[in-house]
């Protein structure tokens, strides 16, 4: 940083603290702090003893103070916990990268406990070489490593009618963003030698509810990774273990978990999770089919129902954005409802189909806000407002739910969730 932006910065934050009316600490409110114990000047008692010993946790864990930092469900939402969502407290992580232990789960009958020594991918149909796979033959392969989000296409499905769902984690935590190890699927494919009559495959997990899905043979030659490793060790039991498929961009019930059966095809198989599920129910009562794309979006995560504001003054408002389209290329954020736009800045790693933060220095007046972001993608896709999702799509879908989310903020610093048109 240039000594002349460094002291603009410093400039700006004492101005915003004289604003909010003191939000740095005085002197005077430094000797005040005396009779608190464990705030400065006072030692804390952390500091008169020794700590744990080194090995105390083989594996390690978050701090007790961190306890409420989980996934959560809403019951009402499924009909099964066995056929449920958890969602990803996106409201208070930092950066890109999802803990595995945070990224959000989707399953349609449970998880299984599959035993890595016995597990096996097959490969088969219209191919010149089928071929069985175990653990040790893809882990020869040569490997790619890639940072890359997975949305559940329902994220925010319950709020296409109106606003639910007062928490951010709710009305968009089925989406993490993770980095991926694997084999590419190009190169299986290639063992095999796909014939020419080829034009789908189909992907089956091994979780009692066979989940399947028809995927164009073009998108699996392209950037499909058949993945074992998340964010540096083995994929959890949750999320696929011992080997899922990850399909960047695209709806995440095609990054198909416990992956066990590749079978090419000359057609879609229009499966449950295809036919009745996954399509996208237009206003003349028609359904369009293999809408697979994850369009841009964004959301501001920094001030949210979870996030309330405390001060008035200086506040850095962050988010994240995203497309399965490629790269974020910029994105907006209005304090009065849509009808002004300032630019934010992007922060960060910028990647191909993958989460990208954003920022934006602001300074609260104390005034009631609209607060909203808004995502262009490299392609030239703008994030629409609801109005003109539901132009297209009318009130009955589900999926791809993408239009900008409105945070009402209220004199007091309280956040509410509030769609506008």
């Amino acid at each position: 940083m240039s000594e002349a932006k460094d002291l603009s910065r410093r400039n700006f934050l004492r101005k915003a603290s004289l604003v909010s009316g003191g939000a740095l600490m005085t002197s005077s409110q430094l000797w005040a702090n005396e009779n608190i114990p464990n705030t400065p000047p006072n030692v804390p008692s952390w500091m008169r003893k020794t700590g744990k010993t080194v090995g105390a946790a083989p594996y390690g864990v978050p701090s007790l103070h961190e306890s409420d930092i989980v996934r959560k469900t809403v019951p009402w939402l499924t009909a099964s916990p066995i056929s449920s969502v958890s969602f990803s407290p996106l409201h208070a992580l930092k950066g890109i990268i999802t803990p595995s232990s945070l990224h959000f789960e989707r399953h349609h009958s449970g998880v299984p406990d599959v035993s890595p020594d016995e597990h096996r991918l097959m490969i088969h149909g219209l191919c010149d070489n089928p071929l069985v796979f175990d653990m040790d033959d893809l882990a020869r392969f040569p490997s790619v490593t890639e940072i890359r989000f997975i949305e559940c296409p329902a994220n925010g499905g319950m709020e296409w009618r109106g606003p639910q769902m007062e928490a951010l984690q709710f009305t968009h935590g089925m989406l993490s963003c993770s980095e991926w190890t694997g084999v590419r699927l190009s190169t299986l494919l290639a063992e095999v030698g796909v014939k020419k009559a080829a034009k789908w495959i189909l992907a089956e997990g091994a979780d009692g509810a066979a989940m399947g899905r028809s995927i164009p043979i073009e998108k699996a030659l392209d950037d499909v990774i058949v993945a074992y490793a998340q964010n540096g060790e083995m994929i959890r039991p949750e999320q696929g273990y011992p080997i899922r498929l990850v399909n960047p961009g695209w709806e995440g019930n095609t990054s198909v978990k416990w992956l066990r059966r590749i079978e090419l095809g000359d057609k879609p198989w229009h499966l449950r999770e295809e036919t009745s599920k996954y399509t996208d129910v237009m206003p003349d009562g028609s359904a369009r089919q293999f809408t697979w794309v994850q369009e841009a979006n964004s959301v501001i995560t920094s001030i949210c129902p979870e996030n309330p504001l405390k001060n008035r003054g200086f506040h850095e408002v962050e988010g994240v954005a995203w497309s399965g389209r490629g790269k974020i290329k910029h994105v907006d954020v209005s304090f009065d409802g849509g009808i002004s736009w300032q630019r934010a800045s992007l922060k960060g790693l910028i990647l191909d189909k993958a989460l990208t933060r954003f920022s934006f220095n602001w300074n609260w007046d104390g005034s009631p806000k609209l607060m909203q972001s808004r995502a262009m993608d490299e392609t030239g896709y703008v994030q629409p407002t609801l109005e003109q999702l539901r132009a297209v799509r009318g009130l009955n879908s589900i999926y791809h739910k993408n239009s900008i989310q409105t945070w009402q903020l209220s004199h007091t610093g309280e956040v509410k969730n509030a769609q506008r048109s």
